[in-house]
């Protein structure tokens, strides 16, 4: 079974999602602005695995701090803490991850630079063994929403490489499967970065998992035949509402549930839900660069001189969302009620 990050050696270890499914690279990383880079560059991606390599770059900054004075430590941690904000706008777990950290620092303040040091590496630890316990109890939850011999359709990658482990979507599914049920899976490309070409279709095969890979524009058809049962999908932000922000083309997906009569569902860890931003008019939607959009495998598929757009995330209003799915239960509309209870649970 394959590692999306780990912590050996003082060191934090990320298998590079760039190169899948060609190439299985391991990356080293020993300063916590090179974890920083690492979630900018999408050597790591997926809401739970940035907020767990956050943690862990904010430990490797913390242990490699010299010098005995609290005070220029905090200066230099609340530095490094802005630096990993700002590697990813939209994925709220990597501000809950450095929040939580920020937030052991200063409970750690006075008992000297060794102790919050030590805490600090403590703390990042219990975020990645949370996540994976996290995942799996989510999966749990929603396996009974997965019918035996289902047909299930997911976008992106929201599984074992977009978390510690197990994943938030295909561990529903994983779930479904260890209950004895019979599931295929249908993932389509989602362009222009293709994770769910590279990465989800991978992942399953690794696992065993009879998978068929579309093309975006493919989903409308296959729904519409009746090939799909339900869609499942990831987030990266869930407002107070039940508004989610995930990878762009979830809406699209969600449209077509709607109109055709099947569920859609989200399976998201509690601290991807933002209490704090009201609707998903209020979420930050990332842009990337362009060329991702225009260049494919090194090679232009464009004219040059053509102006391009690459938002990397889009927001799917709650009203077509079936259910939300959580390590704390299943929410269903209203979500401003069901949504506060959950996160009230913990």
């Amino acid at each position: 079974m394959f590692k999306t990050i780990e912590w050996k050696d003082d060191k934090v270890i990320m298998l590079d999602q760039r190169l899948l499914p060609g190439e299985k690279v391991y990356r080293t990383y020993e300063k916590g602005e090179e974890v920083a880079q690492a979630i900018a560059d999408m050597v790591i991606r997926g809401a739970p695995a940035i907020g767990v390599a956050a943690s862990f770059g904010l430990a490797l900054f913390a242990i490699r701090f010299t010098g005995d004075n609290e005070e220029a430590f905090a200066s230099s941690f609340a530095r490094m803490c802005e630096l990993m904000r700002s590697s990813r706008p939209t994925a709220v777990n990597l501000f809950w991850a450095v929040s939580r950290m920020e937030e052991v620092f200063r409970n750690s303040r006075g008992r000297g630079v060794s102790a919050i040091k030590e805490a600090l590496k403590k703390e990042a630890f219990a975020v990645y063994e949370e996540d994976i316990s996290i995942n799996r109890r989510m999966g749990k939850n929603g396996a009974s929403l997965i019918p035996d011999g289902a047909t299930v359709l997911t976008h992106c990658n929201a599984g074992a490489l977009a978390t510690a482990g197990y994943g938030t979507a295909l561990g529903v599914i994983r779930a479904a499967r260890e209950e004895g049920k019979k599931v295929s899976v249908f993932a389509d490309e989602t362009r222009p970065y293709l994770q769910g070409a590279r990465l989800t279709t991978w992942e399953l095969l690794e696992d065993g998992f009879p998978v068929t890979l579309i093309t975006d524009n493919m989903a409308g058809h296959f729904i519409k035949s009746g090939e799909i049962d339900l869609i499942i999908v990831g987030a990266d932000r869930i407002a107070a509402n039940g508004d989610v922000a995930n990878k762009i083309g979830t809406y699209t997906l969600a449209v077509l549930a709607k109109e055709n009569g099947i569920p859609f569902y989200v399976a998201a860890p509690i601290s991807t839900i933002d209490l704090s931003t009201p609707s998903g008019d209020s979420i930050p939607i990332e842009e990337r660069d362009p060329t991702e959009v225009v260049v494919i495998n090194g090679k232009r598929i464009a004219p040059s001189g053509v102006n391009v757009r690459y938002p990397a995330f889009d927001v799917t209003p709650a009203r077509y969302i079936s259910a939300i799915i959580t390590e704390q239960g299943v929410a269903r509309a209203p979500y401003a009620d069901s949504l506060r209870k959950l996160v009230g649970a913990l």
